[in-house]
């Protein structure tokens, strides 16, 4: 007979979409964890982590940008392959949905959002973070966790993997995440929390419709997909840096319009 630990690991391999859920989970009790015990570490160590969480992020979205690595053996190809998307492409989608973000005012929006949700998070702000400031931080740490969490192949792969019951990238992206959770949870937030609502919905979108969407995911697309959301990365990075502040809401269409455009043109 089958015993119980394995009848339950027998139906985390093999139920669609739980890679997702797992991930879903790390995230929250990542943020959970900052949050509770972030008001224990003094300022100045905040200071220092937020430093070398800005460092960190920034050289991750460079080197996405950069250099941007597609597993293709989940693609029947074989091997790691570094795949170069086209510059213009990426440059023209980054662009192009920049103006869209602009026009859509999505950056105001996310603010606004950030607003209502202000009343909520009171209760869980950082230490040493004045009220003035939490509408802007739960923002922040809304994007900048759902743009770690969300954008690269490895999502995108792992959730469709997931959908054929295979959930196993995922559950390394899972652990991934919710140690990067509590790290961001200290210093950001509780918006980190909120990212997990993006990430459930985009991965687990991916999964449901796993089988139709396949053909699609090219190499070109997949790897413009990890270039152009390694370079709003980065882009994190210089915001946590207080070295340069960008409309990153107003960007984020960006990602996806130069995904398609790889679709027909790379």
């Amino acid at each position: 007979m089958t015993s119980g630990p394995t009848l339950a690991s027998w139906y985390l391999r093999r139920m669609p979409g739980s890679g997702t859920l797992v991930n879903v989970g790390a995230v929250l009790l990542g943020t959970t964890v900052g949050l509770l015990f972030g008001r224990l570490i003094p300022e100045r160590v905040r200071a220092t982590a937020m430093a070398a969480i800005g460092l960190s992020v920034l050289g991750l979205g460079l080197q996405m940008a950069l250099d941007p690595r597609i597993d293709p053996a989940k693609l029947h190809y074989g091997g790691l392959l570094p795949y170069h998307p086209n510059p213009l492409i990426v440059i023209g989608g980054l662009v192009l949905g920049g103006i869209a973000g602009e026009l859509l005012q999505l950056e105001r929006g996310l603010e606004r959002i950030g607003q209502r949700l202000h009343g909520l998070a009171r209760l869980m702000r950082p230490a040493g973070l004045s009220e003035a400031d939490q509408g802007h931080k739960l923002v922040e740490g809304f994007v900048t966790a759902s743009l770690l969490f969300c954008v690269g192949a490895m999502a995108v792969i792992g959730s469709i993997q997931d959908g054929a019951g295979q959930p196993q990238v995922l559950y390394v992206k899972a652990l991934l995440d919710g140690i990067a959770s509590v790290v961001l949870a200290t210093t950001l937030g509780a918006g980190v929390g909120l990212s997990a609502l993006p990430l459930g919905l985009y991965q687990g979108s991916i999964t449901l419709v796993a089988s139709s969407i396949a053909p699609y995911l090219t190499l070109p697309v997949l790897a413009t997909l990890t270039s152009s959301g390694g370079l709003l990365i980065a882009a994190i990075g210089l915001d946590l840096l207080a070295i340069k502040r960008l409309p990153l809401g107003n960007l984020l269409p960006g990602v996806f319009v130069a995904s398609v455009l790889a679709y027909f043109l790379g």
